[in-house]
């Protein structure tokens, strides 16, 4: 776990730097079976100007620190309804990237994991605060666990080849 408030690809955080910065931190003697890299909703105003550098970048670094590792990219879960835009460019730009390299995504936006039927329940909207509540944290937990389980269930297929692997 190494995250950072309010930190994305381009985004330093309150108390930490962008993501790139934070991987080329980390121990490269740990032998992880699974890494999931999760964002990055922060990045929404950040624009799109440099933003698929930024996770190529970043994602190069993860993949060559932990060759290893099945890498899965866990999309940006909305925080207000309708998606905003940026937010919507994000999961577009990572699902294609991650499709690029033959990397498992896995998408809130698209799987509609907070609808307007659950939201109230899922994001705390008190004080303007828009994160996820204890109940959120919970349900979004399990959401990972099952799409990692539905996942794991799929057969592989390696970026730029067309055989099928079990994983």
């Amino acid at each position: 776990v190494n995250g950072v408030r309010g930190s994305g690809y381009l985004k330093p955080g309150i108390d930490g730097p962008a993501f790139g910065e934070r991987i080329a931190a980390l121990d490269p003697t740990l032998t992880p079976d699974l890494i999931i890299m999760q964002g990055s909703i922060n990045d929404r105003e950040q624009g799109e100007a440099g933003y698929r550098e930024a996770v190529t970048a970043a994602w190069d670094a993860m993949s060559a620190t932990y060759p290893d590792a099945t890498i899965v990219v866990l999309g940006p879960a909305p925080h207000e309804l309708p998606v905003g835009a940026g937010t919507a460019r994000i999961d577009t730009d990572l699902g294609e990237l991650a499709a690029a390299r033959g990397w498992w995504y896995i998408s809130p936006i698209a799987q509609n994991w907070i609808t307007e039927q659950n939201y109230l329940s899922v994001i705390d909207v008190d004080l303007g605060r828009k994160h996820p509540s204890t109940d959120g944290h919970r349900y979004l937990a399990e959401k990972v666990a099952a799409a990692l389980a539905e996942l794991g269930d799929a057969p592989v297929t390696e970026a730029g080849s067309e055989t099928t692997a079990e994983q």
